[in-house]
This record gives structure tokens, sequence and C-alpha cells, in this order.
């Protein structure tokens, strides 16, 4: 794909297969997929360097992208102290990546399971304030049930994280039942944005998005379903057990952030365009889980899109990262 000289930088969010090297055995995140039997979405873990994310942004004229451990992540491994040592080991390596080029890269830290109150909590403490992450990565759910991000048991978490003002990006994970509908559909391509619509929707009927409102949400893939059902839930607010009224719960919806990631065709685009809140939507590449000649389809798809207010193109090539992430104003600054 060719890309236009003028096309102005934008913030990527690229979601890795790995972020440690083969030298680190079982603990790389690799190696323990291996050893848990790969991923139980069915998707095959693609290869991943540093190198290829570095041609990926110079190609798409990218200037910042922000790293992150994919789903399942650390939460792959059974073993609780196992899994928080998976997390830190993915953690420190980021922040090496982070350290070489600070205006190149950032990274959200990667947590073992939620339902390991503790664990998690030590992550986010150490990943802030020592590697001083860009933000934390959050799965849709959590267990071998259905706990979700607004399930009660996760109350302590999002204390954390509303009093540090954190970012804190959603990305889906597999759902408890793993049945395929075809052998051709793994549930990345279908159920995953349906599991970022039922844990958004959890967050916002629980409450938890209306109590920590310091908290900056990104949900993957432009929100799953949530823009286009969102009102369809709303309509019969409030009703017992939830006090919002249709109103507030629409405007906590909107008050997410969206990423692009396989998600800026034209209808998806148009959709966001009438339901994010000013502001909230970024771009996003999915690389290396999405292959290259999809990313290069959607950035295409992006480009020749025509927003009702260019102002919004700006916003998701970079306004809306800096806003989340000044501290790469400021690292971009210190080069020129």
């Amino acid at each position: 794909m060719s890309t236009t000289t003028s096309f102005p930088r934008r913030m990527q969010m690229v979601y890795t297969a790995t972020i440690s090297s083969p030298s680190q055995r079982w603990l790389t995140h690799l190696i323990a997929l291996e050893a848990c039997g790969g991923d139980p979405s069915g998707w095959k873990l693609p290869s991943w360097s540093l190198d290829a994310t570095k041609e990926l942004m110079t190609a798409q004229h990218t200037t910042t992208a922000i790293l992150s451990l994919t789903a399942p992540g650390a939460c792959i491994v059974p073993d609780a102290r196992a899994s928080a040592a998976l997390a830190r080991t993915c953690n420190l390596h980021a922040a090496s990546i982070r350290d070489s080029a600070p205006s190149t890269f950032g990274f959200f830290a990667s947590l073992p399971s939620l339902l390991n109150t503790a664990d998690a909590l030590a992550e986010i403490t150490y990943s802030l304030d020592t590697l001083h992450a860009d933000g934390i990565t959050l799965f849709t759910r959590y267990g071998p049930g259905n706990t979700y991000l607004g399930h009660p048991s996760l109350a302590p978490i999002w204390a954390e994280l509303d009093r540090r003002s954190a970012v804190v990006f959603v990305h889906p994970t597999h759902a408890v039942d793993t049945t395929l509908v075809s052998p051709l559909m793994p549930q990345p391509v279908i159920d995953y944005p349906h599991e970022t619509t039922r844990t958004a929707m959890d967050l916002l009927l629980s409450g938890t998005i209306r109590r920590h409102q310091n908290v900056k949400i990104i949900l993957s893939h432009a929100g799953g379903t949530l823009p286009y059902l969102a009102a369809r839930p709303g309509s019969f607010l409030p009703f017992p057990g939830v006090e919002l009224t249709r109103e507030e719960f629409m405007q906590d919806a909107r008050s997410f952030y969206f990423d692009l990631a396989l998600s800026s065709g034209e209808v998806t685009l148009g959709v966001l365009e009438r339901f994010a809140a000013p502001g909230r939507v970024l771009w996003g590449s999915d690389f290396p889980y999405a292959p290259r000649k999809g990313v290069d389809w959607f950035l295409k798809e992006f480009e020749g899109y025509r927003f009702r207010d260019e102002g919004m193109r700006r916003s998701v090539e970079r306004g809306a990262a800096e806003t989340l992430f000044p501290r790469l104003i400021k690292a971009e600054r210190s080069l020129l």
C-alpha cells in the first residue's frame, strides 16, 4: 500500500504477540502459551519483532506506538506466582524498549489475573510507580466463569486505578464457551467484539464507570458493538437494581475512548462520529495479530473516509492520544 507523504503523524497502539525475548526461557509469553496448550481463542500466535513494528510505523507515517501484551497474557499461567512473575518479566522488557526510544514507544503494563487481587494491585503499583507505564492492560473477563470487569470482586482494582487517574486499555479475551461456530472462524474474528460489548455493559450497568470517573478507559475495536447497541438497554432505564437514568447511561457509554484497530471502515467510522464524545477516538493497528495486509486496508479506508468535521481526523491521528499521554509531547519536543 502506498501512503501519502502529506499524511499527518499518528500514534498507534500495537498489540504485540510477545514482548519478551526467546532467551528468557519459560517465562516468555510464547513458551508459557505453548506450555499451557495455546491461546484458548483458537488464534495462532503470530511472530513479532521490534523491527517489524518499526517497519510498519515507517510505512504508515507513525511516530509513536504503544506496546501491549494481548490476551491471554500472563493469565494463561494457572499458578498465581508464576503468572505474576510472567507479568513482571514482560513489563520489565516493555519498559526497556520504551527507555531505548521514549518518544517512539510507550507501553501498557500487563497484570496477573485480577482475581488474585493482591498480585494485581502489586503489579499496578510497580508498573506505574517504578516502570512509569503509560497505562494498564485489562482483559474483558477473568477466571473460569463470567467475571467481567464490573464484577463486585474487582472493586479494589478499580478504586486503585481511579485513585491514580490511570489509563486503562481493555482488550477482549476468549469467551467462557470456546466452541467455534466454524473452524474457519476463530473467536477473535467475531466473538471478541461481543466480549468487549459485554464487559462495557457490565461496567456501565454496575455503576463502575460512574463511580470511577478519573479512570480513562480505552475499548478495543471501536468498542465492539457498544455504539450500535447502547440505546437498546438504555431505553429500559431506570429499572430495579440500576438507578441510572437513560441520559446518565448514554453519557457514561460515550465517555469511553475507542480505538480503531480493525475498525476504520466507512460504516464503523460513521457510527463513531455520531456516538463517541469529542476527542475519544484513537488510531490502532492490532499488529501483528492482524496481518499487514489487513492493517494496510483499514488505513486506506480511514484515509479515504470523509469526516463531517476534519478536526476529528486530526484528533484520531494524534490529538486524542496526546491528551491521554502528555509525556509523549515532551519526549518528542526534546528531540527537536
